[in-house]
């Protein structure tokens, strides 16, 4: 961060992370609780969502599926139940599948400014678009939890470093571009449905974040917009 520093910003950047709800009080990231036998108030829907028979009931083939998507996204505690911040995410997930290649169908993202690195809050999803041509994405991020919100607008890719390591966090963030403040887009090894989300930092898996590192350069603009759910 001492680059970043001769240059007067305070890092902000990332490495927690990003669902729009909030982490279960009194969970740990050891915790390792017993499957539960009780049925969650979206018992239904994360069957359905997960394949599973839908009849509303906790079964034990059922608390393994829902807990092996608990441990696999980072939800605590994970212990099979059904409860809105495991169902949260799948919700988020349906509706970013459903936006398909067609992300910025509401012209939210500027179509004026050549290439532009656009990311909506509210979705989770960015991508590259030059005028109304999309270049790469969409792709799940994970943005700011509440305290740290990814502050939006239009900024510019104003910094780069390729290796860049947070002297706030003392974490890696490969593939750093920074656009606003200490924010900058990045790689993490976290699934980017992990709640409760970064300190401010867009976070990209390392597929994605190598991607955006080949396409953007320093100048290009990024613009910001939405609100991230539980924010």
């Amino acid at each position: 961060m001492g680059d970043l520093r001769r240059r007067g910003v305070v890092a902000l950047g990332v490495t927690a992370l990003v669902a729009p709800l909030t982490l279960a009080i009194g969970a740990t990231p050891a915790q390792a609780a017993s499957c539960t036998t009780s049925a969650g108030p979206y018992q239904k829907k994360v069957e359905k969502f997960l394949g599973r028979p839908v009849d509303g009931k906790q079964s034990a083939a059922d608390c393994k599926a829902i807990r092996a998507f608990q441990t696999k996204h980072g939800i605590r505690p994970n212990i099979g139940y059904a409860g809105p911040v495991t169902w949260g995410v799948m919700n988020l997930m349906n509706k970013q599948k459903a936006v398909g290649k067609n992300p910025n169908k509401a012209g939210k993202c500027p179509t004026n400014k050549g290439r532009i690195a656009c990311v909506d809050l509210t979705l989770q999803l960015s991508w590259i678009q030059d005028g109304k041509k999309l270049v790469y994405g969409p792709v799940p991020v994970r943005t700011g939890r509440n305290g740290y919100e990814t502050r939006t607008g239009l900024k510019k890719v104003y910094w780069r470093n390729k290796n860049h390591v947070s002297t706030i966090y003392d974490v890696p963030m490969p593939y750093s571009q920074f656009f606003d403040g200490g924010q900058a887009f990045h790689s993490v090894g976290v699934s980017m449905w992990n709640p409760p989300g970064s300190h401010g930092c867009v976070n990209m898996t390392s597929t994605a974040a190598k991607k955006y590192w080949s396409l953007l350069k320093k100048g290009d603009d990024v613009y910001v917009y939405g609100r991230k759910p539980g924010t």
